[in-house]
């Protein structure tokens, strides 16, 4: 915004990354969500919100695998930008974040702009939707549903499966750095089962 930089300088370019060694491409296209305006504040505040809700809620006490989240997801959204024609995957990364929200809280009811009432797991769905009605390509919001989807599917779906296992393991070296080795007894965590504070995600339990 300061205009010291340009998005030119940040966007993924698989060329510029692996032939002219442009490797800071491969973290600042995740941080540019473009010029100040109604879609950075969208993104901004979802991305703020679920990571949060993530954070205190199912990745409570979990730092370290909470980050190899962040670089799991990280790692899959740059393979697969190989392939895709896009410059910029901050956006799907929120959605990444919302997806697996939502997956684990199937329950909470969601109240998007009060014209819609849906539960959790519809909620990346509506994201897409209404970023469609803006006239935003859908190929984000995809490729944050589809990474997002993955990774629920090794750690939370399989594992639990006949003749499943657990693939996704945290290296220790981020256990070592993160992981905290007890837990604060007084903490008052974030109910997840009311993530409100805006009117398009307010959420509440089915019969609460």
């Amino acid at each position: 915004q300061l205009e010291l930089i340009t998005p030119f300088q940040l966007y993924f370019n698989p060329e510029l990354i692996f032939k002219h060694f442009q490797v800071w491409r491969l973290i600042t296209n995740y941080l540019f969500f473009g010029p100040v305006g109604f879609n950075f504040l969208f993104n901004m505040i979802f991305l703020y919100r679920y990571c949060r809700m993530l954070e205190e809620g199912s990745f409570r006490g979990r730092t370290a695998d909470f980050v190899f989240m962040f670089l799991f997801g990280g790692l899959l959204m740059t393979v697969f930008g190989l392939f895709v024609n896009l410059v910029f995957l901050g956006q799907a990364f929120t959605i990444m974040l919302v997806y697996i929200w939502s997956r684990r809280n199937p329950y909470v009811r969601m109240n998007f702009f009060g014209l819609l009432i849906f539960q959790a797991p519809f909620l990346p769905w509506v994201l897409m939707g209404f970023s469609l009605l803006l006239g935003n390509s859908i190929i984000v919001d995809l490729l944050g549903i589809a990474v997002g989807h993955i990774y629920f599917f090794l750690e939370d779906v399989f594992p639990n499966q006949p003749g499943g296992r657990k693939l996704l393991r945290t290296p220790s070296v981020l256990k070592a750095i993160f992981d905290t080795p007890e837990d604060d007894p007084n903490y008052n965590p974030l109910p997840e089962e009311r993530p409100g504070g805006f009117a398009w995600g307010e959420g509440q339990r089915l019969g609460g």
